[in-house]
């Protein structure tokens, strides 16, 4: 068993304009799908005019590829599985050995590619007044990080007017009325500081330490502003809210809700990581699995995580593209455990999960079928792979329902694929974000070891099958 993302795809990560492409072969045996709020009809798809899906290919491949030049082989018949093998992604464009960090673009669009922001508008709640807040909090971060400091301004007294104007309409929607009450509070005590400190800043000449000490008491009072705003918007999650899975997975774990798990890593001789110069000898990586948008792959994970599956496993692939783990010593791609009555085991006894995917819009992800398949592509999904280390459920590339236990950290950071804009949206689950420790991955190596995970927070809303 092969896990999982074709050559083409990873190639199309950066293309928004073939984001459709999919292997035309995926025949999943079965289809047990949510109800749906919506569907699209097939003119969603903007790949379905293509000649073939080696001109897809050829397109992608010139994509990757500099902007201002476009040469070398696309990618030969054994270049298949970015994630199944060793292949040198450098002999696919041009011969360059880039990393996908490394081909972020300059445009200066703004696609959102903070993991915290991206969970908050996870959430499934309801209150236009509360997302208004979270676009301005998030639009000072921006503008203070961009030097924008009269629009960091301007963002600031659009806050304070809605946190003076709309409190009552946020603390509605609220479980209990008086915990958001006092996070509302520590926001309106949070927004002069920043007034402060973004002044103060905008006094100051550029690049002096003066500069520099305002805009670093700006960001750490931003920083507790977002997490008490983060804690806002959970307060508006109903009280007792379950995304509806099919009963056809009911024997299988599920995560209602979030867990948090902490992940250490260290490199079997010792050495340290070295991040930009900084030397530190673990790896330490906190990461938020999302069970709203993802139940049965996130209730999986924690399940494994729970387990000690994860402890003492070696890192078996990073590429520059991807970090991935998650298969076992022995001659089993996965978990072997007691399988699924409606997905059934693996070659070796790998217990298997489907594929799942949560449409912005739906009612429930819908299960055993990519988004394409669907007649859906281009369509965006809750949690996008826009995050550098965006963290991704490996499976077959032809073959659904594949999915055991290997898992991988996108390593692409780009301003040009938005949501539903590249080529892993709807083909395979996005479960949650490294929140902390990002950078890490950028030294994990394949040999190094993650020496624990553990769940920190959140195991109470793992569901075990009766």
């Amino acid at each position: 068993m092969r896990l999982l993302l074709s050559a083409a795809s990873a190639l199309l990560l950066g293309s928004s304009v073939v984001s459709a492409f999919a292997p035309t072969t995926t025949t999943p045996t079965r289809q047990h799908v949510a109800p749906l709020a919506a569907r699209a009809n097939d003119d969603a798809n903007p790949i379905a005019s293509m000649a073939s899906a080696a001109s897809a290919a050829a397109l992608a491949a010139a994509l990757w590829a500099s902007p201002a030049v476009v040469a070398g082989p696309v990618m030969s018949s054994q270049s298949h599985h970015l994630l199944g093998n060793n292949n040198d992604v450098s002999s696919w464009v041009g011969g360059g050995s880039a990393s996908a960090s490394e081909m972020a673009s300059a445009s200066g669009s703004r696609v959102n590619k903070d993991p915290e922001s991206l969970l908050r508008y996870g959430l499934p709640i309801d209150n236009k007044e509360v997302r208004e807040l979270q676009k301005s909090i998030e639009s000072i971060r921006q503008n203070v990080s961009t030097k924008r400091l009269r629009s960091a301004l301007d963002e600031v007294k659009k806050t304070k007017t809605i946190l003076n104007t709309k409190e009552s309409k946020m603390v509605a929607s609220c479980r209990d009325a008086s915990v958001c009450t006092s996070l509302i509070n520590n926001l309106k005590d949070g927004i002069e500081p920043i007034e402060t400190s973004v002044k103060a800043s905008q006094d100051a000449q550029s690049g002096s330490d003066q500069e520099r000490v305002a805009l670093d008491k700006s960001y750490a009072v931003q920083d507790q502003m977002q997490k008490d705003l983060t804690l806002l918007e959970e307060q508006m999650v109903p009280k007792g809210y379950v995304t509806i899975v099919p009963d056809d997975y009911s024997d299988l774990a599920q995560l209602r809700g979030r867990a948090t798990v902490e992940m250490i890593v260290r490199k079997p001789d010792g050495a340290p990581f070295d991040i930009e110069g900084v030397l530190s000898k673990e790896a330490k990586m906190t990461m938020v699995i999302d069970g709203y948008t993802a139940p049965v792959t996130g209730g999986n994970f924690i399940d494994l995580v729970s387990k000690g599956f994860y402890n003492n496993m070696d890192i078996q692939r990073s590429d520059g593209f991807v970090v991935q783990t998650g298969k076992p010593k022995g001659e089993a791609e996965g978990y072997v455990g007691k399988p699924s009555k409606s997905i059934g085991a693996g070659k070796h006894g790998e217990r298997l999960i489907p594929l799942e995917t949560f449409v912005k819009g739906d009612k429930g992800p819908f299960y055993e079928t990519t988004i394409e398949d669907e007649g859906r592509g281009g369509q965006a999904t809750i949690l996008p792979f826009s995050s550098y280390g965006a963290l991704g459920w490996a499976r077959e590339e032809y073959e659904p329902n594949s999915g055991s236990s290997q898992f991988f950290w996108l390593l692409f950071d780009s301003d040009l694929t938005p949501a539903g804009k590249n080529v892993l949206d709807g083909r395979y689950p996005v479960f949650g974000y490294v929140v902390e420790g990002q950078e890490y991955l950028r030294d994990v190596k394949e040999g190094d070891v993650i020496v624990s995970a553990k769940v920190t927070a959140g195991e109470e809303n793992l569901v075990q099958p009766k």
